[in-house]
């Protein structure tokens, strides 16, 4: 073998070591996972001042006042999200779940043919009634208030949305009374009726002065006494 063709084999020998190495070292570059300082995105969350209002209590209302015509017709169209599970006539027929004729003021697990769950049963045996305050609750996290139940339904977030369905079930059948109105709470005393009202009846001992009781000193009457003239 001549020098030169030796030359040639050693030279295409580095030249494809060279070759490799450097396509090693590319893709060590290009693809090589870089480990993150944080997993995820931060993200920003403003925090509420502390001056902020605090969100409403989620609380029943009124019963007395919400029972309304007007609702009865807003909670039928809210019924239409029970509609897949429950029949809502008169006929109260069980589907996946109960009849909910006449539910306003029934037992809760009692009607008649409906396997309820263990939860729900151990669940009436707490609660009495299903209520208006009860129902309220109940639908608005039926997981929640009664974990364990077969009902799957995520619940009614908005107040008003439980409000009317509770006076649509109250129309289709219900005997429970319905609450008297809650007393009115007393109005706050008007601003500055206090300050009035010590004005007028001031502290004992501390009268208030007369008009014109610091007049000034009355001079002396004429003709009266007074040295005479020395001499």
């Amino acid at each position: 073998m001549s020098d030169l063709t030796f030359n040639k084999i050693a030279g295409g020998v580095l030249l494809t070591g060279l070759v490799i190495f450097g396509l090693r070292e590319a893709s060590d570059i290009v693809f090589k996972k870089h480990e993150l300082e944080k997993a995820g995105y931060e993200i920003a969350i403003q925090e509420e001042s502390a001056g902020g209002g605090a969100a409403a209590a989620d609380v029943p209302p009124d019963w007395n006042a919400v029972l309304t015509p007007a609702n009865v017709a807003a909670g039928a169209a809210v019924s239409a999200k029970c509609a897949a599970c429950h029949k809502m006539d008169a006929s109260n027929a069980n589907s996946t779940g109960p009849g909910l004729w006449d539910v306003v003021g029934r037992k809760p697990a009692a009607h008649a043919g409906f396997n309820y769950s263990g939860a729900m049963k151990d669940f009436s045996g707490k609660t009495p009634v299903w209520d208006y305050d009860a129902l309220y609750l109940f639908l608005k996290a039926p997981g929640k208030d009664v974990p364990g139940t077969n009902m799957t339904f995520v619940g009614l977030k908005k107040p008003e949305d439980r409000i009317a369905l509770i006076a649509y079930l109250h129309s289709l059948g219900s005997t429970l009374p319905i609450p008297a109105p809650r007393p009115v709470a007393a109005a706050a005393p008007a601003e500055g009726a206090a300050a009035t009202e010590a004005a007028a009846n001031p502290p004992t001992g501390e009268a208030a002065p007369a008009a014109g009781a610091a007049a000034a000193p009355a001079a002396p009457a004429a003709g009266g006494n007074t040295a005479p003239p020395k001499v």
